[in-house]
C-alpha cells in the first residue's frame, strides 16, 4: 500500500509539472515573457489588447440590476479577508518559530497582477484585484492551517474529504494505531525539516510502553 501511495503521489507531482509546462507554452504563444519575475507582453501584443478593451458604457449596459444591488454584500467581505489576513499572519509569526515550521511565503499565494491587463476596463480591473486578494488570502491561510495540521494532527479523516491539501496525502491512516507515536514524530520532523522532531508523546506514556513496563 505504501508503494502504491508513493507512486500515486509521484504521478500527481508529474501531472502538476506537466500542467505548468503547458501553461508556460501557452504564455509564450500569446507573446508573453517573464522579466524580473513579471509577465510582460511586446508592444504589438499590448496594442491589440488595448484595442480589445470593452467600452465602459457598453460594459455598464450589460450589467444585471441584481448584480449592482448585491455589490455591497460582495465587497463587504473585504472586512473578513483583511481580518483573516492579519490574524493568520500574526499567528504564523508567533507560533511557527516555536514549532520549528518554516513560515509560508505570503507572496506565493496572494498574487495581484490581473489589473495590469490592457484589455480590461477599470471596473473589471478592480474586480480582478479584489478576487485576487480574496482568493489569495484564503489560499495563504489554508497553507498556514495545513502546516499547522501536519504538525498537530497528521491523521486522515475516516471518509473522503474534498478539502484535502498537499500535505494530507502523507498523513497517517485513520484507525492505524501501529507505532503512531513514532510516525507522528516522523511527520513533525518532516514538516519542520528536522528542526523539531520531538514526538507528540514521550515513549514512556505510549500504551505499548506501559504494557511492556507491566510485563
Amino acid at each position: 500500500m505504501a508503494v502504491t501511495l508513493e507512486t500515486l503521489r509521484e504521478s500527481a507531482r508529474e501531472t502538476r509539472e506537466a500542467l505548468e509546462a503547458e501553461y508556460s507554452r501557452r504564455r509564450a504563444a500569446l507573446g508573453g515573457r517573464f522579466e524580473a519575475g513579471r509577465l510582460v507582453f511586446d508592444h504589438e501584443v499590448r496594442r491589440r489588447q488595448r484595442a480589445a478593451r470593452q467600452r465602459f458604457v457598453d460594459y455598464a449596459r450589460s450589467i444585471r440590476p441584481m448584480n449592482v444591488i448585491t455589490a455591497p454584500v460582495i465587497y463587504s467581505v473585504i472586512i473578513a479577508f483583511v481580518t483573516l489576513d492579519v490574524f493568520v499572519t500574526v499567528f504564523m509569526w508567533i507560533c511557527f518559530p516555536v514549532y520549528g515550521i518554516s513560515r509560508v511565503k505570503r507572496s506565493d499565494y496572494v498574487v495581484i497582477d490581473r489589473h495590469r491587463l490592457p484589455y480590461l476596463n477599470w471596473v473589471q480591473k478592480f474586480n480582478c484585484l479584489y478576487c485576487g486578494y480574496g482568493n489569495g488570502v484564503i489560499a495563504y491561510a489554508r497553507e498556514v492551517a495545513a502546516r499547522t495540521e501536519a504538525y498537530w494532527c497528521p491523521i486522515k479523516h475516516s471518509r473522503r474529504w474534498e478539502g484535502s491539501h498537499d500535505h494530507y496525502a502523507g498523513f497517517m491512516d485513520y484507525g492505524d494505531e501501529c507505532d503512531f507515536v513514532s510516525k507522528w514524530a516522523a511527520h513533525r520532523g518532516q514538516i519542520t525539516e528536522g528542526r523539531n522532531a520531538m514526538p507528540p508523546l514521550s515513549s514512556r506514556s505510549s500504551p505499548s510502553s506501559r504494557k511492556e513496563d507491566g510485563d
